[in-house]
């Protein structure tokens, strides 16, 4: 399967006969639609996903360039040299590169038997992470920092673990389940994830990493963790005593620390799971509206809409009539 594979991604893409041919500089139309060089993830991804994986384009220099999304490098063959920041990286065979959507970055042309796959993954996927994930880790402050930090600080991970089997199978799982997509591949790819960044974070002292600002891990990780088990009834009140803190005192942090107040992350994660039970459910939307912890119908569905432009009943009939 991986030789097939390895064999499949070898090919010579439409893009890279353009390149081979007579074109020195890569297609920017193909990446973005703005003036300055930062690459959309809606080229890539549909409307319905989160990740999707994509081989990394060889045989030309990228220029400087951001992404709006978190992306992942992972060297399948060969290597891949790049400016990250101010920092040179020589990524070798099954080594990973986590770049945050605020760090700018430009690579080397890749040989043809260099083969880079590009992990496109917008932000929230990782929310639900933070249900399992320790507090005091550099992927929990990487991630926070991607989320929700308005400063907009660059940061990198680089992980040195082609020597890790574990890590090596479930990102091989990853791609294929990705690019060869079955019944629960969404669910799989998520489960896939969650137990690869546990096993990143066995694994911490193989990684290389950007300076961290200093976060209340401890604080922003726990709110995190209880919004997404106790949104239902969820209160700023009940969680400053679980965590020992003032109420202002917390409030003040969580709004440093994700630029979002209590309230505004909690009603995201609700109106997240109305989405996903309008989505996978034939529940009455008042059922859903109750399930998620809200009482006030007419404020739901302002809310609701919002968000996504529709009411949830309009919502339903869109997905009716795909």
């Amino acid at each position: 399967m991986q030789h097939d594979l390895l064999n499949q991604l070898l090919k010579i893409t439409d893009e890279e006969e353009l390149i081979l041919q007579n074109r020195r500089e890569i297609n920017k139309d193909i990446y973005t639609n703005q003036s300055n060089f930062i690459i959309e993830s809606q080229k890539f991804l549909n409307q319905e996903s989160m990740i999707t994986v994509r081989k990394h384009t060889r045989f030309v220099d990228f220029p400087k360039h951001k992404h709006d999304y978190i992306e992942i490098n992972y060297v399948y063959n060969g290597q891949y040299n790049q400016k990250v920041g101010n920092q040179r990286i020589n990524l070798q065979q099954g080594e990973l590169l986590f770049l945050n959507q605020h760090i700018e970055h430009e690579t080397q042309a890749c040989a043809e038997e260099d083969i880079i796959i590009n992990f496109i993954i917008l932000p929230h996927f990782f929310d639900f992470i933070f249900s399992f994930l320790t507090t005091e880790n550099r992927i929990s402050n990487f991630l926070i920092n991607s989320l929700y930090n308005s400063t907009q600080n660059g940061q990198f991970l680089y992980f040195k673990v082609s020597e890790v089997e574990s890590i090596q199978e479930l990102i091989k799982k990853i791609i294929i389940e990705i690019m060869s997509p079955a019944f629960m591949s969404e669910s799989t790819i998520k489960l896939y994830m969650g137990l690869l960044m546990v096993e990143l974070i066995k694994h911490a002292d193989k990684a290389e990493h950007t300076e961290d600002n200093p976060v209340q891990h401890y604080l922003i990780v726990e709110s995190l963790k209880y919004i997404d088990e106790h949104f239902q009834s969820a209160s700023l009140n009940e969680l400053a005593t679980k965590l020992s803190q003032p109420a202002y005192a917390l409030s003040k942090e969580i709004k440093k620390a994700t630029n979002y107040t209590f309230k505004e992350l909690l009603q995201e994660k609700r109106l997240n799971k109305a989405k996903e039970l309008l989505e996978s459910t034939d529940m009455p939307i008042a059922s859903v509206i109750d399930q998620v912890g809200y009482d006030n119908v007419s404020y739901f569905y302002r809310i609701f809409k919002n968000k996504y432009h529709q009411t949830p009943k309009q919502f339903r009939e869109h997905l009716a009539k795909r």
